[in-house]
């Protein structure tokens, strides 16, 4: 009798009976019946039949095995994520948005490497062979020895694989492939656990270099489980918005190099090309008079980046007070505004707030307190601010400005793009030359120098 089980769709836990809440993510209607099967990628011996078993072998800890020589692809920004190249023998996943450009960047990557003389393999589950094609063509890299497939059954990508010997692969995606080994749909748990290990195992026994393109749910997360990220050796979001030329290619998971770089791309008509500036792609060019902007001084890894933070303080048409955020946690916003409130002095809280960063750059580390609120006084003040001035700086609940890490670096590249003022934690270093440094103590001593007017 065939056993069945039901597998949640979003976290992959088993259940033996179905209920309408998964006891393990506590999503709701996410339980799909399977059937329990064997080992995954139908690894079943025959029945009666005894198996040789060859023991692991081990190493000394300090062997002199060689590290693998990385692949350079030839694109600083991408080089830069992967830390310094791909890494043979690896696989990575990669995730992002529909429509976002997962397919355009790596049949761009596909294309360079085979130009390069590696041997370049694209697996497609969700085009024909003449989208790709067409794609190639849009790309100017039509041209390129690039071996092309277009199939689901992972037994028959596996036998092609292992017959055409790539040094690069590309599969397009995972949740397409299905293995006719279990008795689910394609893109269910089930699938995707198996199909990824026996892709991963293939990758590491055969020294190629995989990358996985995968789904993302609504949340933004790579849809099924999160076992495939914990057998990928890198995990990186490619993000942006489809209303901005360009798209950022973040790193959360890499075990050869560091996870907290980005690489920053510009869409044009032929793909995707490396940002020309990527540390002030972020800054507008808005000169208004009016106040509620600041720039904000950030780090994405060993690289600084400047952002504009924008603004807008406006009387309360209703009983209660909106809130907008863009590009930022909206308990971050809470904090400041019950800072300004309780610490400062500033009646902020009974008036509508927005803010947005510019660019769709969003700010994710403590230091984006201070231009948060640089832009919050300016813009309830209704003046423009201290001219090409940046701000960084962690603001406590005490309404202290606590230092942040690597200020020298974020001073140093202010400093090279034409800026001139820096509001800063004291700490910071003040001899960099072309900036005046204002070393800043509490969240009040920017009160009185933006917002003098409004203060208590």
């Amino acid at each position: 009798m065939l056993k069945t089980q039901f597998i949640c769709q979003s976290c992959g836990d088993a259940h033996t009976k179905w209920s309408g809440r998964c006891d393990g993510c506590g999503e709701w209607n996410t339980l799909v019946e399977e059937a329990a099967g064997g080992p995954p990628g139908g690894l079943k011996g025959r029945p009666g039949q005894a198996t040789r078993t060859r023991p692991a072998s081990f190493t000394a800890l300090n062997g002199t095995t060689a590290a693998p020589e990385r692949i350079q692809i030839g694109v600083d920004e991408l080089d830069r994520v992967f830390g310094g190249g791909i890494v043979p023998a690896s696989a990575t996943l990669i995730g992002g948005d529909p429509g976002i450009g997962k397919s355009t960047l790596l049949l761009q990557v596909a294309a360079r490497l085979a130009h390069n003389g590696l041997k370049s393999a694209y697996v497609s589950g969700e085009e024909a062979t003449a989208q790709i094609q067409d794609r190639a063509r849009r790309l100017k890299v039509a041209d390129r020895p690039v071996q092309l497939a277009t199939e689901t059954d992972l037994r028959k990508v596996l036998a092609a694989l292992k017959a055409t010997t790539p040094d690069f692969v590309v599969i397009d995606s995972i949740q397409t492939m299905w293995s006719d080994s279990l008795d689910a749909a394609p893109g269910s748990v089930s699938q995707v656990r198996a199909c990824g290990q026996e892709l991963v195992r293939w990758a590491k026994t055969s020294g190629a270099a995989l990358v996985l393109v995968g789904h993302v749910t609504k949340d933004g997360q790579i849809a099924g489980p999160r076992v495939v990220e914990h057998m990928v050796d890198t995990v990186f979001y490619f993000e942006g918005e489809r209303g901005h030329q360009f798209r950022i290619l973040r790193a959360v998971k890499n075990r050869f190099g560091p996870t907290d770089e980005i690489g920053i791309f510009e869409m044009h008509q032929y793909g995707l090309a490396p940002a020309r500036e990527p540390s002030a792609l972020f800054l507008s060019s808005d000169q208004d008079d009016t106040g509620g902007t600041a720039v904000f001084a950030a780090m994405e890894g060993s690289r600084p980046v400047l952002a504009e933070v924008q603004a807008l303080v406006a009387p309360t048409a209703y009983g209660t007070p909106r809130r907008s955020i863009v590009g930022w946690e909206s308990s971050r916003l809470a904090m400041i505004l019950a800072v300004l409130e309780s610490r400062c002095g500033l009646g902020l809280g009974g008036r509508d707030v927005y803010l947005s960063v510019a660019g769709g750059y969003r700010m994710a580390e403590p230091a984006g307190d201070l231009a948060a609120a640089a832009a919050l006084l300016t813009a309830a003040a209704a003046n423009k601010g201290p001219e090409k001035a940046i701000y960084f700086g962690e603001v406590t609940l005490s309404g202290a400005i606590r230092p942040v890490a690597r200020m020298e670096q974020r001073l140093k590249e202010a400093a090279r793009l034409g800026f001139e003022q820096a509001f800063v934690p004291e700490g910071s270093p003040t001899d960099i030359e072309g900036l005046t440094i204002t070393p800043l103590k509490r969240l009040s001593d920017l009160v009185d120098l933006l917002a003098p007017d409004i203060a208590p």
